[in-house]
């Protein structure tokens, strides 16, 4: 195992980085497996011994490792932790998503295991997380309500209201069976937090990350962990933030589930709404008609049209959305070799065409008499759809293509 006493001071860009000469290495670091990533603010209080939890586990678990602390603390924290013989990558306070990202670059191990470091969860208790990485799972979460919840660790609003919303609305959405996806403990391989390209800048960092494994198809899998109160004195960042601080780490949560689930807000809504509306439209353009008693008529024909073209459009910025955050490489490839340049540009184009057909008889009679239009007929319909429908395939390729041709080029 590797024990670490190292500095790092990174500034805004993250590419520069000076490294204090104070390094105490037994193994080189091409040899870690494991990578301790923490963010600290202002964590004297408890530092130190976290610290020494984190190297414990990994002697338990028999893996050379280190511990990266990403600080942003005026306190003695940096320091602290630098004795107990931890990496310290130093940054200005951005966010603990931030946090994260700025520390990508900088971690050497294999597998990634995320935290805090106020000795709320147990980090000499992290075998298992890395047993579960090397069975082949990429992401591993922590669940406290398998484990142990210490009395008081919890408030009840989080226990019984935020922590069970938060959990079943992300798993509604995304169809995954986790059981504490705010749990902070987790474990991850560095090559999925690559590829995962976190944005969250503040605490929706955790449903981000639980949303892009589900959407990128992680192996995923579960494990108990303990859950410890504040020691005493010290006060959680909530606390500190105010009574508000809660409610707005659960609004921003929520924003991240909605913002990368393309498919559960967009595709299949698409599809529920464009196929009954084609359908219903097709029926009616020879006219009315009765079914089982029903008068199917233009008021019918114009709901029909609706939920096509709101379907439609649904569909189409489902698709391109899936290209934008390319969750799965092999969904991307085959969409941009449907969708080409060629095919949805001419699409476009015909079906543009095609419902300026339907509708020149519409025009002649609307010039004819006097720029005056007496009546709206069912081929007219028709034809408004497919100039709407032509128009939104035509637009859509082209920044489908934009999306795709940056793609290309990353």
């Amino acid at each position: 195992m590797t024990r670490l006493g190292r500095s790092l001071t990174a500034f805004d860009t993250g590419q520069e980085v000076s490294d204090a000469p104070q390094v105490r290495s037994t193994e080189a670091p091409a040899s870690l497996l494991v990578s301790i990533v923490v963010p600290c603010l202002n964590e004297e209080l408890c530092i130190g011994e976290f610290v020494d939890w984190c190297l414990e586990g990994l002697r338990r678990a028999g893996v050379a490792g280190e511990v990266l602390i990403i600080d942003s603390s005026t306190d003695r924290s940096a320091e602290i932790a630098e004795q107990h013989g931890a990496r310290v990558l130093r940054m200005p306070k951005r966010g603990l998503g931030r946090a994260y990202i700025d520390a990508i670059p900088f971690i050497r191990g294999q597998y990634v295991i995320m935290g805090d470091c106020d000795l709320t969860y147990d980090f000499r208790e992290l075998g298992e997380f890395v047993e579960r990485l090397r069975q082949g799972y990429e992401f591993v979460m922590g669940s406290r309500f398998k484990g142990h919840i210490e009395a008081g660790a919890m408030p009840a609003l989080h226990r019984y209201f935020g922590t069970p919303i938060t959990t079943w609305t992300l798993n509604v959405i995304y169809g995954s069976r986790l059981s504490d996806i705010p749990c902070g403990m987790r474990a991850i391989t560095r090559e999925a937090l690559v590829r995962m390209n976190i944005e969250s800048q503040s605490w929706e960092y955790a449903s981000e990350m639980v949303a892009k494994a589900a959407s990128m198809r992680l192996q995923t899998t579960e494990v108990a962990v303990r859950f410890y109160k504040d020691r005493e004195g010290r006060l959680s960042h909530h606390k500190r933030a105010g009574w508000l601080s809660p409610w707005l780490a659960g609004w921003i949560n929520l924003r991240a589930m909605f913002l990368y689930a393309p498919d559960f807000f967009l595709t299949r809504p698409g599809w529920a709404l464009f196929l009954p509306g084609l359908l219903l439209t097709l029926s009616l353009v020879a006219g009315p008609r009765t079914f089982h008693g029903i008068v199917l008529n233009l008021h019918w024909m114009l709901l029909g049209v609706t939920l096509t073209v709101v379907g439609y459009n649904a569909i189409l910025l489902g698709m391109i959305t899936r290209v934008f955050y390319d969750f799965d490489a092999a969904v991307s490839r085959r969409l941009m070799r449907v969708l080409t340049y060629n095919r949805g540009v001419i699409g476009g184009i015909l079906l543009g065409l095609i419902g300026i057909g339907f509708n020149s008889t519409l025009v002649y009679t609307w010039i004819r008499d006097d720029f005056r239009l007496s009546e709206l007929n069912h081929s007219g319909v028709f034809g408004l759809l497919l100039i709407v429908a032509g128009f939104q395939t035509f637009t859509s390729t082209l920044v489908f293509q934009m999306i795709a041709q940056r793609r290309g080029r990353a």
